[in-house]
Formats: C-alpha cells, sequence, structure tokens
C-alpha cells in the first residue's frame, strides 16, 4: 500500500530522529533548533521516539544517520535522500519540498526508496536478497516508524542517510549485539566476543573505517548544503517569505 503525501506550509521547526547519540551530536550543529532523540539502535527505541517526536509541536519529521548499502553500486559515503520508505508492506512517500531543502536533487545524491528493518542485516546475501526484492537503495533501522509516525500525525517527513557498510560485505556477528539503548557501546559483551572470536577484529575495524568514510561524506554534503540559502533558512528555523 502507498501512502502520498499532501500540500504543507514551508517546515521551519522539524524533529529529527537519529539511531545513535554521535548521530545527534552531528545533526545537532547543523540544526541548533531542533527536536533531536535517538533510538539507541533498538526497534522500540525508534518507535518510541518516533512518536514522541511527532506529538512534541514539530512542523515536519526528518530521519538522519546511517543506514546498510542494498544497491551494490553505493560505496561507503555515499549520500541517501530517498523518494519513499518502504516498511511492513507500506511504501510511504517523502515530502518533496523537504527533499529539495535538503539537497536531493542536488548531483550525486541517491533518490531511490529507502528500506526500513527492525533488525540488524549483516550477511552480504541477505542484502542482495533484499535488493533484489524491493529495490531499494539501502536500508535503515529507524526510517519506517518516522515515516508511519508521520503519516499518523499528518506531518511531512524527509530522509537524509549516508551510507556505511556496502551491500557486498557482511558485518561481524558482533555489530548486532553491542549497542546500548542510549547509543554506546556494550564494552563488556564486546570484549567477550572478540576473545571467543577474535576473527571478527577484521570486520569491525573495516566497519570503523567505513563509518569514518560515511561521517565525513555526510559532514561535506551538509556544510555544501549550508551555502544554499534554503537549507541554511530551514536549519536556523527560517523560511523564505
Amino acid at each position: 500500500m502507498t501512502q502520498a503525501t499532501t500540500a504543507h506550509p514551508a517546515p521551519s521547526h522539524p524533529g529529527i530522529l537519529v539511531g545513535l547519540k554521535a548521530e545527534a551530536q552531528l545533526i545537532r550543529g547543523v540544526f541548533p533548533h531542533a527536536a533531536i532523540a535517538a533510538s539507541g539502535a533498538t526497534r522500540e527505541g525508534a518507535r518510541r521516539e518516533a512518536n514522541r517526536l511527532a506529538a512534541c509541536g514539530v512542523d515536519c519529521l526528518l530521519s538522519f544517520g546511517l543506514a546498510a548499502g542494498l544497491d551494490p553500486a553505493l560505496p561507503p559515503g555515499a549520500i541517501v535522500i530517498p523518494s519513499a520508505v518502504k516498511a511492513w508492506g507500506n511504501t510511504w512517500a517523502c515530502d518533496p519540498t523537504l527533499r529539495h531543502i535538503l539537497g536531493g536533487d542536488q548531483q550525486g545524491t541517491v533518490n531511490g526508496p529507502l528500506l526500513h528493518s527492525d533488525d540488524v542485516v549483516l550477511q552480504a546475501q541477505h542484502k542482495a536478497d533484499l535488493f533484489a526484492s524491493t529495490h531499494c537503495a539501502a536500508l535503515d533501522m529507524e526510517s519506517g516508524f518516522l515515516a508511519r509516525a508521520a503519516h499518523d500525525a499528518g506531518l511531512p517527513f524527509a530522509v537524509l542517510r549516508v551510507v556505511c557498510d556496502p551491500a557486498t560485505r557482511s558485518l561481524p556477528p558482533v555489530t548486532a549485539c553491542v549497542l546500548s539503548p542510549d547509543g554506546g557501546l556494550k564494552i563488556g559483551l564486546l570484549l567477550r566476543s572478540l576473545l571467543r572470536h577474535p576473527a571478527q577484529i577484521s570486520g569491525l575495524m573495516t566497519l570503523g573505517r567505513d563509518a569514518g568514510l560515511a561521517r565525513k561524506a555526510m559532514l561535506h554534503f551538509l556544510h555544501t548544503q549550508a551555502t544554499r540559502p534554503v537549507f541554511r533558512q530551514f536549519a536556523t528555523g527560517r523560511t523564505q517569505g
């Protein structure tokens, strides 16, 4: 089922959902007056915080942070501003005005749909299967909840994500269980897992490198967009008259 967008006044007070504290800190520097919430990279946290943002008086919702690549052509650092979010059999269209403000029509951005997953997708083969069945460019664990909350609240929404782990790379199993609800690391669990399965270390090092590339790409993109008046006015809480 496809959910269409409707016309809205120009937004100026976004609520932004991220997965991790580090993502919240990054986007806070660009959107100093936005309401920002972190899911802690958990299903329940994403559902709760998306609903809380939708009810806190904002006039639009944004999903921001890292994503897993599904399209094998996308490297770490690819900027995804999707046309729609697919989740639980629904397709929610992203608001075209917000996508324009964020830079969705800028050269090099990826505009294909984004897939929501309730669980971490670790295996490259699983990513390949999802790409074949959905034709989505990337995947994350927050945008489906945000899209549903926006639809239920009658708010426009959009997504700004950067690919971290590419479609062709599997993640070490420990990746799925070491994030704490506040977005930090469960250090004890991480160390125990690495002691039992030290082969995961190289995979974590590669993931760390990819995350660094993704962060640099996102910072560069945001700084570039900040030179555009429409983005700058939106980010600072003002819109053009």
